[in-house]
C-alpha cells in the first residue's frame, strides 16, 4: 500500500524533474518531436544527437540569438 506521503513525494519528484529538464533545454527534442509528429508526420525526424548538433550550429551562425559569453 502506497502511503500519502509516498504519492506526494513522488508527485515532488516529477515535479523537480520536469523543472530541471525545463531550465537545461532537455526538454526540446521532446517538443521538437511531438510538434513535427503532429503538423508533419511523413518528416524524417532527426536523432536526438543530429538534433543537438544542428541547434548548436544555428546558436553559433547568429551571434545576435542568445547570450554568449564569448
Amino acid at each position: 500500500m502506497i502511503t500519502h506521503t509516498a504519492r506526494r513525494a513522488a508527485h515532488w519528484g516529477r515535479l523537480v524533474r520536469w523543472y530541471v529538464r525545463e531550465l537545461t533545454g532537455e526538454n526540446t527534442y521532446d517538443r521538437y518531436v511531438t510538434h513535427t509528429r503532429r503538423q508533419h508526420p511523413e518528416a524524417a525526424l532527426p536523432s536526438r544527437a543530429e538534433f543537438e548538433r544542428q541547434r548548436m550550429d544555428e546558436r553559433e551562425a547568429d551571434p545576435r540569438g542568445d547570450f554568449r559569453c564569448c
